[in-house]
């Protein structure tokens, strides 16, 4: 890609650019708190997903130093419905990271950043990019087809992934990183999409490669994916006097510190009655979650229960699948 190609990239990206919440207005400096954390919310996570849970924290949590003093309940119950629960546990843990060994500012190197809890080499790149204007090389999902088209490359994703970094460090610029690599990102959003790529308003279609010969629609090239495996489980709903029984997950695992209903075995001696199920996709699975309810003659206390009043059970945080459960529930103890 010649240095025009990048100036007219540039150029369209001053004006068909998206607004988002995160984004500085020009004239404005960028902020790395917003930067970062909207990063991190968009692992795997479509814009559409992320901004209402973006605005929700950086009302909540205004800063780094906000953030770091946060309750790790608070965090992850904010957190719930987003996915990839990881993220939100790396996040309080990069935040505290950032204040008590930086001082409550992100480092500016690629290096530094990656040394962060649940940052690396994209999400550094970006960071040091557009948020302190080093050259860095900056690939997501968008920019992986932006470049597989500009230069047609036959060899599928994800084997693909170093000759595409190797790519796009090739045509990333010295100075306005950070708005090019923005560019790509919005490019490869708006313009050169998965599927009917609109070309005919992309600022690269004179050096694309794949347009040239009439295959862009080819590109990326990806790999076959093996079907996902199935699994089922069980979920327990156990309730008395309005209350139903929650505990917290492990940090590590599957949901990691979220809370949620029992799973792993009956919380307590009942008439168990089947409430239905719900099916679930993961990220290397698919599952079916059977619902199994039951009224307590009285509150167990154990150490590790948490008894939510069953009314306010939207404001639990549960994360999606036992959200999805927790509807069972609740249509289950109105049918009794």
């Amino acid at each position: 890609m010649s240095v025009d190609a990048s100036i007219a990239l540039l150029a369209w990206y001053a004006v068909d650019k998206r607004r988002l919440p995160w984004r500085a207005e020009p004239g404005e400096v960028p902020d790395p708190y917003r930067i970062w954390l909207s990063e991190i919310m968009l692992q795997q996570t479509t814009v559409a997903a992320v901004r209402p849970y973006f605005e929700k924290f950086v009302t909540r949590w205004p800063s780094v130093e906000a953030l770091a003093a946060a309750d790790y309940g608070d965090v992850m119950a904010a957190w719930a419905g987003l996915g990839y629960y990881a993220r939100a546990r790396n996040l309080l843990a990069c935040a505290r990271k950032v204040a008590e060994a930086h001082g409550g500012r992100f480092p500016d190197t690629e290096a530094a950043l990656r040394a962060l809890p649940g940052i690396g080499r994209y999400t550094a790149a970006a960071i040091a990019a557009i948020a302190f204007g080093r050259r860095a090389v900056v690939v997501d999902a968008n920019v992986e087809r932006v470049v597989s088209r500009l230069f047609a490359v036959d060899e599928p994703l994800p084997a693909a992934r170093e000759r595409l970094y190797a790519l796009a460090d090739r045509i990333t610029p010295e100075r306005n990183a950070g708005d090019f690599a923005q560019a790509m990102m919005d490019l490869g959003s708006a313009v050169c999409t998965p599927r009917a790529p609109e070309c005919g308003r992309c600022p690269l279609a004179s050096c694309c490669t794949a347009r040239a010969a009439g295959t862009q629609s080819l590109y990326p090239r990806k790999a076959p994916k093996a079907p996902k495996p199935r699994r089922d489980g069980v979920a327990y709903w156990l309730e008395h006097d309005g209350h139903v029984r929650l505990v917290r997950r492990p940090a590590k695992g599957l949901l990691g510190g979220m809370l949620a209903l029992p799973t792993d075995a009956a919380p307590a001696e009942a008439r168990w009655r089947e409430a239905g199920s719900v099916d679930h996709v993961f990220t290397h699975f698919a599952l079916t979650m059977k619902l199994l309810c039951a009224e307590a003659d009285s509150r167990p206390h154990e150490e590790d229960a948490i008894w939510w009043p069953i009314a306010s059970i939207g404001d639990a945080g549960l994360p999606t699948l036992f959200a999805r459960l927790a509807a069972r529930g609740t249509e289950w103890r109105e049918a009794a």
